[in-house]
């Protein structure tokens, strides 16, 4: 079958993901890590007057609590908490990690949720991969303009540890398995796992595996909305960045062909560590022969593409499209093993690191990550201290957002414990660009923030 690549209507996935067109380009971004982040006796911190200004502790509307600190001037609510009750009858599923947000024709935003959790049974009776897998994604409907959720429903279940992911230009969610166990193994799958997944915007996924896409430990995937390539993130201590060209950008049942990144002329090389900032490189992609082996280890399909000039990423996690760049996460890359952004070119090939964390007090370990509707990066840190989402400007200044004050005392749900150090992720701005929403991974929450983002970079 020929493979080809179709026009996918830029500003149709631009408005369905949330980035508006009018969003600045990232063409130069040029960002540094230091720029405006001040040293200490410490190390360094960042400049908060760069963002929106010193967090303090604010009231979630749901609950009364004070679960987050933010800029003065935002408010937000808390919403799908792990065991509320889905319209299904069954309950919320915990370990909330990707997210992207959609809009519906009716004008409410459609939120798909996915769910990393690894063992137990499927924990909702519908469109069910394996019954002893307890992953999977959630749906909900948000209105935009009043503030509230107005259902939610299972849309995936059966899959394991469904970590990130993305949204397609034709109106779905991939989500994506960060385990290649089963069938059999400590948790008694029934299948194979480490596959990607679609779901869709209305109704449930057909709990199919897209095999072509590759079995391995997947993270996140970013769609180049002009081609329907699919860039993909592997979460390993040696992890390689691939893309999928589908036969059909929009069938992706049809198959296709993986292939990983290299660096043109550096066979084989370790981005790791020892990169500079704003060097852009030439890159060629290579063949995974195998993207499906019959028999796996966990590091199959790196070192088929490895063993071939792939090139060596640390842990590669979340990667968003925005305006005609992919970037990615890596979370632990840098000589500080503190985080990377890097920034792929599309349309001329190449591949830079726009940002290395120098201290995990300037940045503690990225995760997921969205490009602002204003300009500019979201970040979701996922590391060993108390944790916030970052904003990254387009020159190079990193300041926080949002902090991690979830402490609880029976007062929702029965959870009790300091949840503070738990990760944030699945970063996401509403099609208005109005609402940003992200999740507490533990015990199981997503926000939904608003607030005057004229005022600052976001």
């Amino acid at each position: 079958m020929g493979y080809r690549t179709v026009d996918l209507t830029r500003r149709h996935f631009l408005s369905a993901t949330g980035l508006a067109l009018s969003a600045v380009p990232f063409q130069a971004l040029g960002l540094r890590a230091g720029t405006n982040i001040r040293r200490t006796t410490s190390g360094f911190s960042q400049d908060v007057t760069a963002g929106y200004g010193p967090l303090q502790p604010t009231q979630d509307e749901t609950t009364g609590l004070p679960l987050l600190h933010l800029p003065t001037g935002f408010r937000y609510l808390s919403f799908g908490w792990a065991g509320d009750p889905l319209n299904d009858d069954s309950e919320t599923p915990g370990s909330h990690d990707g997210m992207a947000a959609f809009q519906t024709s009716n004008g409410l935003t459609r939120l798909i949720r996915n769910h990393e959790l690894r063992s137990g049974t499927s924990f909702s009776n519908n469109t069910v991969y394996d019954p002893n897998a307890g992953g999977g994604t959630t749906t909900i409907e948000f209105d935009p303009v009043r503030g509230v959720t107005t259902g939610a429903w299972a849309s995936l279940a059966g899959t394991a540890v469904n970590c990130a992911g993305g949204p397609t230009p034709w109106g779905s969610w991939l989500t994506c398995e960060e385990t290649v166990a089963g069938p059999g193994g400590d948790n008694n799958y029934q299948k194979p796992h480490g596959y990607i997944f679609e779901v869709p915007l209305e109704g449930t996924a057909t709990a199919l595996p897209l095999r072509a896409m590759g079995r391995f430990v997947h993270e996140a995937v970013a769609v180049d909305p002009t081609t329907g390539i699919i860039y993909e993130t592997e979460d390993r201590p040696l992890a390689g960045l691939y893309r999928f060209i589908p036969a059909q950008a929009d069938r992706l049942m049809l198959g296709g062909k993986l292939e990983i990144l290299s660096l043109t002329g550096v066979p084989k090389a370790d981005l790791r560590t020892d990169q500079q900032v704003n060097v852009w490189h030439p890159v060629t992609w290579l063949p995974i022969d195998d993207p499906d082996p019959s028999s796996i280890e966990v590091n199959s399909i790196f070192l088929q593409g490895a063993d071939s000039g792939g090139a060596t990423f640390a842990r590669l996690e979340g990667a968003w499209y925005g305006e005609g760049r992919i970037f990615i996460v890596s979370t632990d890359g840098g000589e500080a093993e503190a985080g990377q952004i890097w920034e792929y070119d599309p349309t001329g090939n190449r591949l830079r690191l726009v940002f290395e964390s120098p201290s995990f007090d300037v940045l503690d370990m990225p995760d997921n990550l969205c490009v602002s509707p204003r300009g500019g990066l979201i970040l979701c840190e996922d590391g060993s201290n108390q944790s916030f989402v970052r904003g990254l400007t387009m020159d190079g200044t990193i300041f926080p957002f949002a902090k991690n004050n979830v402490v609880l005392n029976g007062e929702q749900n029965g959870f009790e414990g300091d949840f503070r150090e738990r990760e944030f992720a699945g970063a996401t701005f509403s099609p208005d660009g109005r609402w940003l929403f992200f999740n507490a991974q533990s015990p199981g929450i997503s926000f939904a923030v608003t607030g005057p983002w004229a005022r600052g970079p976001l």
